[in-house]
């Protein structure tokens, strides 16, 4: 129930989630996905989140983690941050500090330290989920919102279309690269007049960067 509750309000914030309700499925998931974040309960059936995150960190991923457990001892905390998790949340939580801790785990990951980008006349607030220009909202979709804070927080490197899938959808939607290149065509004309460009590398996929005066 409680997975099932942190999936549904992480896509609402326009997360894509993969949900894995065994140690077994996480780790199989983990080995095989390359992910932006882990959520991982320690009281995991089967294999335990300990043995999860020790596999994990043994193939030498980077992923950040979250543990989410009832344990509250020091120790508990000490043991999964030794094994190699970035934060430790305690049951029960608010939802909002979850959603908060995301937020910061991924900026963090990607190298961003605030929880606002500015590009140019853009400035994308991560934390309220809005995109501005000159400081007027621009109004996206959820996703499309989605895609512009992937391409701000890797700004300068391509995108693929494949990443940009894996970012939008979980394992029970699916999608293919004809909804990006709908999702970027939508973006192009929200942004035609902010200076922004975002711009496509043939083969690759695409890359965010500053329109060229004229």
């Amino acid at each position: 129930m409680l997975a099932d509750a942190v999936a549904r309000a992480l896509s609402q914030a326009a997360h894509a989630v993969d949900s894995a309700h065994s140690g077994e499925e996480a780790d199989r998931a983990l080995g095989a996905i390359p992910y932006d974040l882990v959520l991982l309960d320690l009281g995991l059936p089967g294999l335990d989140g300990y043995e999860v995150l020790k596999r994990l960190r043994a193939r030498r991923i980077g992923v950040p983690v979250l543990i989410l457990s009832v344990r509250d001892a020091l120790a508990d905390r000490i043991a999964g941050l030794a094994l190699g998790a970035d934060d430790y949340l305690t049951k029960p939580f608010h939802l909002a500090e979850l959603e908060a801790r995301v937020r910061a785990l991924i900026r963090r990951a990607n190298s961003a330290n605030s929880s606002e980008i500015v590009h140019g006349r853009l400035r994308l607030d991560m934390a309220g989920r809005r995109l501005y220009c000159d400081d007027l909202p621009i109004e996206l979709s959820a996703r499309e919102l989605a895609v512009v804070e992937l391409l701000l927080l890797r700004e300068g490197r391509v995108v693929t279309k494949q990443q940009i899938v894996e970012h939008l959808y979980g394992w029970e939607e699916g999608s293919t690269s004809n909804a990006v290149e709908v999702f970027i065509y939508r973006l192009r004309r929200k942004l035609e007049c902010t200076g922004v460009d975002i711009r496509t590398v043939r083969g690759m996929g695409y890359m965010i960067e500053r329109a060229h005066a004229s």
